[in-house]
This record gives structure tokens, sequence and C-alpha cells, in this order.
């Protein structure tokens, strides 16, 4: 599938119904429902269910052809099986960015600032693949609360600061 008919098909997928009850002292005489749009967290679960399950296929050039007539699943047990019109599928594994590789221009996560602490896509742990990172501890120096005195002359105070900084090894 286009990744444009994915999307709207996770939204399609994933709608719901709410219904309101209408009627003297709270009965239900009539009853109004509608379609509701599901959450985009919602949506993004369930299109990263459907990511995590994506299929592998080659093309099936089938005959004389040399055109390809269809899409089969590389590692299918059955011969000549198509994947179902739910499958995400793909024609390539993704190239591994955390090493450099100039034929893909990754150019790796060696030697990148890292957060520490976060749990995101900046954090050591996902951005360092496991590798670890290392430890920079360095003071910073500066000339600070800097006051003018009349006629002719600044006095600053020094003023440092001492920082860590995390790089992927």
């Amino acid at each position: 599938m286009a990744d444009k008919v994915v999307g709207h098909a996770a939204v399609k997928d994933n709608m719901g119904t709410d219904c309101k009850c209408h009627g003297v002292s709270g009965s239900c005489t009539t009853k109004t429902c509608w379609t509701t749009l599901p959450s985009f967290r919602k949506i993004g679960d369930s299109l990263k269910k459907r990511y995590k399950k994506s299929k592998l296929v080659v093309p099936y050039r089938g005959g004389r052809a040399s055109t390809p007539k269809s899409l089969i699943l590389k590692r299918s047990k059955r011969a000549h099986r198509k994947p179902r019109r739910s499958h995400l599928v793909y024609l390539e594994k993704s190239p591994n960015y955390c090493d450099h590789d100039p034929s893909t221009g990754s150019l790796g996560t060696v030697g990148r600032r890292c957060n520490r602490t976060s749990a995101s896509t900046d954090g050591c742990d996902l951005m360092c693949c496991g590798r670890g990172y290392n430890t920079h501890q360095y003071t910073k120096t500066w000339q600070c609360n800097c006051k003018f005195h009349w006629c002719c002359y600044v006095n600053c105070n020094r003023c440092s600061e001492r920082t860590e900084e995390y790089t992927c090894k």
C-alpha cells in the first residue's frame, strides 16, 4: 500500500461510534449516533504494530515475462504467496544507521552528542546503538557581574560552571 493509503486505512479501521440518548427525564426514546475519529495515539499505535509486522517482498516475474507481474513474500513456506492487503511491505531492508557506511550516506553515531537522561531519540541508550557513551567533564569560565565605575574602568567577577557532555562510543 502507498503510505497515504496506509494512513487513511489506519484511520478508517480505528473509527468509533458515539451515541447520545434523548428523552424526557433521561429516558432513551430517541438515540443519536455518529462516527468519531480515533485519537492520534490510537492511529500511531496501530501503524507501529503494522510496521513491526511488515513483510519483505520480491518481484515475481512469472513465466517468460521480463517485467514483474506481482510481489510475493520472500520468506514464504508456500511458493509464490502474495502479501495480504493489510500487510505493510518493503523491497529491501533499511541500512544500519549506527555504523559509518559511505554507500548509504550514513555517518554513523560514533562521536555524536547524546542526552544521558533522555529516553527519546536523543538519548544515549538509543542513539549509541548499545555501544555505550563517553563522559567528558569540562569547566566553562567567563566574566560576569560586571560593574561600570564612573570614569574609566569596569570591574568584573570571574564565573565558572562545571558541565558534562556525553558522546557515543
